[in-house]
């Protein structure tokens, strides 16, 4: 199986330099020709592990216009970007294309099923660790596991000879026949945390000075879930959230990362799609509610869009 990489990102660079390490046939498909020009002044994609050692690989790069067909795509880009990014390579899919979106939040995934509803859209909920240290390097920053499946499961058995691939390449993964349930507990945790780490400008771990809020927001975001059919990942989400702010005490949340480095956040894709969820529900989130529109008022006055 052949793959294209679309978004050379921390997860982007980290799946590339993994799949390359086991021979497959990888190709970036990067922004313009001034990326390329850019990333041909590299040694390639480079890959930190955990033992601080650093490999690279000369993965080839081409251009979205490029005209050769695409088996397998990976779009690692940022929620906001997706639907673009997909429209510049649609006319390369075909219906024996498998689609991988590795993107935060919930809404983009769907909005991109809908514009592909002939090509098997695979959606990845991941809780892998990286962050580049510079432009096509990443850095491994602690062990995770994905969990995938796909976004219209009535169509299709376990791709086997995707998941042996992924598993060869030391991508940690399980393959769920339900994968709203990891997307929307995903969606909760990152709700419950990523805006908090944003507004107070802290580490996951200093959430513990926050911890009535925090709580709260869970109780409201466990009702959400419920309401939405969603009981599944419901369960226990107070106790983890306070599992992930543990093990991730120490880590900047994208959220946060994205604040301070100037960048646009996701929060559309995050506690708006929650919001919104919570409207259309007529679940009460008064709690959440007011967290969003904090975050808001934080991304504006620095001068980022909140939306």
């Amino acid at each position: 199986m052949d793959w294209h990489i679309l978004g050379a990102g921390s997860l982007g660079c980290l799946w590339a330099a993994r799949l390359a390490a086991q021979k497959n046939n990888v190709q970036l498909i990067l922004r313009d020709s001034a990326a390329i020009t850019r990333y041909q002044q590299t040694p390639g994609i480079g890959l930190t592990d955990a033992q601080q050692h650093s490999r690279y690989y000369p993965i080839p790069a081409q251009l979205a216009s490029d005209s050769q067909p695409i088996q397998c795509l990976l779009l690692a880009c940022k929620a906001y970007d997706a639907q673009a990014a997909i429209s510049q390579v649609a006319a390369r899919l075909s219906g024996n294309s498998i689609v991988i979106l590795l993107q935060n939040g919930l809404g983009s995934q769907q909005a991109i099923q809908q514009m592909l509803p002939e090509v098997r859209c695979i959606a990845a909920s991941s809780t892998e660790g990286a962050y580049q240290q510079q432009p096509f390097h990443s850095v491994f920053a602690g062990a995770g596991h994905t969990f995938l499946g796909d976004l219209q499961p009535q169509l299709h058995s376990p791709p086997d000879q995707f998941i042996a691939q992924c598993s060869a390449a030391q991508i940690n993964l399980s393959w769920s026949a339900d994968i709203n349930e990891y997307l929307w507990r995903k969606l909760a945790i990152n709700c419950a945390i990523n805006p908090m780490t944003a507004v107070h400008n802290c580490r996951n771990g200093e959430l513990t000075q926050h911890a009535e809020q925090v709580n709260r927001l869970c109780a409201e975001l466990q009702l959400l879930l419920e309401r939405a059919g969603q009981s599944a990942a419901a369960q226990n989400l107070t106790q983890q959230v306070w599992a992930v702010i543990e093990k991730t005490a120490a880590n900047s949340s994208s959220m946060r990362q994205d604040l301070l480095n100037q960048r646009r956040s996701e929060i559309s894709y995050i506690t708006g799609f929650a919001c919104a969820q919570s409207n259309a529900l007529e679940c009460s989130t008064p709690t959440l509610h007011a967290l969003h529109a904090q975050l808001q008022q934080t991304l504006l006055a620095a001068g980022l869009p909140a939306h």
